[in-house]
């Protein structure tokens, strides 16, 4: 018998199963072989909310709640909070690895470069209520953003997929600046690519007319 695995004995029944492990965990579907006769559907597991349930395995994310864990691609959060700036992290998450200094200088001015958006984006955003949600208002103009760039359709294009990677990122900081800006009645502040990733996010949220914002 192997040691990577479980035994389950049915009292109902008195048959035993032996149920593979793998990296501490057993799979569901496995437990549909313990029956009491053929016309069971078999066993189920019941999780409500998921406490003790994997739904995917995930070659990004280890978590472990109750000892405060919480890693990327191996490498504690805390890590990455203190060393690492936003643009580093989404590299890690998306490449797998931490950016070289010529890798991370490419990576943010290709997403700088994408930091506008059209003037018609502009506008639907302008038509939304003044009460409306700000995530409502992000999330909607994220779709409309598809029809300005009707071949990102074609995802499984490789140069495809990695100018949607640099427009999404490049973009997504002005939706967010523009909705929260629409929501409380200011103007929008365009972005200023030369503040950098997080700085622009933040000028475009906060300046009003200063001359020397910083």
């Amino acid at each position: 018998m192997s040691k990577d695995t479980l035994t389950i004995t049915d009292n109902r029944t008195g048959q035993s199963y032996e149920l593979p492990i793998t990296h501490d965990t057993i799979q569901a579907k496995d437990l549909r072989q313990i029956k009491v006769n053929d016309d069971d559907f078999g066993m189920m597991s019941y999780d409500p909310a998921f406490t003790n349930t994997a739904s995917c395995t995930s070659r990004i994310t280890y978590i472990d709640g109750d000892k405060g864990i919480l890693e990327y691609r191996g490498y504690p959060i805390e890590a990455l909070a203190e060393k690492s700036t936003h643009l580093e992290v989404a590299y890690l998450l998306i490449y797998g690895k931490l950016p070289t200094q010529e890798e991370l200088d490419k990576w943010s001015y290709k997403i700088m470069h994408h930091t506008y958006i059209h003037e018609n984006m502009v506008q639907l955003m302008k038509a939304f209520r003044y009460d409306a949600h700000p995530m409502a208002m992000l999330i909607s103009s994220l779709a409309a953003l598809r029809t300005f760039h009707p071949e990102s359709k074609n995802f499984q294009d490789p140069a495809i997929l990695q100018k949607q990677i640099f427009r999404i990122l490049g973009k997504l900081p002005t939706i967010a600046a523009f909705a929260y800006r629409h929501r409380i009645g200011r103007p929008f502040n365009y972005p200023d690519a030369s503040r950098g990733y997080t700085g622009n996010f933040l000028y475009m949220l906060d300046h009003m007319n200063e001359s020397d914002y910083e």
